[in-house]
């Protein structure tokens, strides 16, 4: 049960070193705390934990035009963050993670500027019909977060330049573009700043969960371990990711997901397995390709292997499925 609330609101616009502010919120945050972090930065793209960065991005003129290229922990599909972009962060111990909750936070702030919003699915807010906020979702073995965007002003040109959006995706959306996708906030209420979106969330973070949030400052965080996390965001291992050597690979778009799967094949077992995802469920996608190295490269023994593994629920059932048929259809 939450108990008391904090926020922090970072000054920083480098990516990396907000995501190591982020995860080491994480290790910060105590039973009965929720944490509300507030960030913002300049110029990046960042794809999800399971995503092929060269396939998601066009990293080349991203990186020729002084922008960041950055993988998070969570699960989903690639964004892009200007300063026109505000990102929240909801932390808290896993028992006390309430998405309704969480989601009814930004909804207040939204309404607070006369606009009406309404949740899509498990990771998008809409007004006017159109994604303003995008969402994404992780837990480690003791706590929970929740993060998202809220576009206010971001300059629509730079979706479609630095992000590669598959067609199948759109086409699962019901729309033919990125930019017809998405709104900015500002063009429905011209008052917004980013500023004043800030205050309307800290207040509607008080109204939701009933107590005055009390700030978190600089020298609250262990400044080496956030040195050591801003390092390994940034560098190029965790940005690209590991390559798997590709003997065979397998595709398909579930509505939880798309998927690629990558087998590195050798004396007729799977010795290497990478599954690129943009699944909200980003450790389990982990868990599957890890589950296949090693078996048999037959399709009983791969699709045995992967209806074996244990599901924690609905959503893990229906992906270990998807993927076991994918396999069994495609070889």
């Amino acid at each position: 049960m939450i108990n008391k609330t904090l926020y922090y609101i970072s000054e920083e616009t480098n990516p990396y070193q907000n995501l190591a502010v982020e995860e080491a919120l994480m290790d910060m945050v105590k039973e009965g705390e929720c944490i509300l972090y507030l960030w913002q930065n300049r110029h990046t793209v960042v794809i999800g934990k399971n995503q092929n960065a060269r396939m998601e991005c066009k990293v080349d003129k991203l990186e020729e035009e002084n922008g960041f290229l950055a993988r998070r922990l969570s699960g989903g599909g690639a964004v892009f963050h200007d300063l026109g972009n505000l990102n929240f962060t909801f932390i808290m111990r896993k028992e006390d993670y309430d998405l309704e909750r969480q989601v009814d936070v930004i909804a207040k702030a939204a309404q607070s500027f006369g606009i009406d919003v309404v949740k899509s699915g498990r990771n998008d807010i809409l007004a006017e019909g159109r994604k303003f906020s995008g969402n994404a979702f992780y837990s480690n073995n003791v706590s929970s977060y929740h993060h998202g965007t809220i576009m206010l002003d971001v300059n629509p040109e730079m979706l479609p330049r630095y992000l590669n959006v598959s067609l199948d995706k759109l086409k699962s959306k019901g729309v033919d573009s990125v930019k017809s996708r998405v709104i900015n906030l500002k063009e429905l209420n011209s008052d917004i700043s980013v500023e004043g979106m800030k205050e309307a969330l800290l207040w509607a973070f008080e109204q939701v969960y009933g107590s005055k949030p009390n700030p978190i400052i600089r020298s609250d965080f262990d400044a080496r371990k956030v040195a050591v996390l801003t390092e390994k965001y940034a560098s190029d291992e965790w940005k690209y990711g590991r390559v798997t050597e590709c003997t065979c690979e397998l595709s398909r778009r579930f509505e939880w997901g798309g998927n690629t799967l990558k087998f590195g094949v050798e004396e007729g077992r799977v010795k290497d397995m990478a599954i690129e995802s943009d699944a909200m469920d980003s450790e389990f996608i982990i868990t599957l390709a890890e589950t296949l190295k090693g078996t048999e490269f037959t399709k009983a023994s791969m699709v045995e292997a992967i209806l074996g593994t244990e599901a924690e629920n609905e959503l893990q059932e229906t992906m270990k499925k998807d993927i076991a048929g994918l396999i069994s259809e495609s070889m």
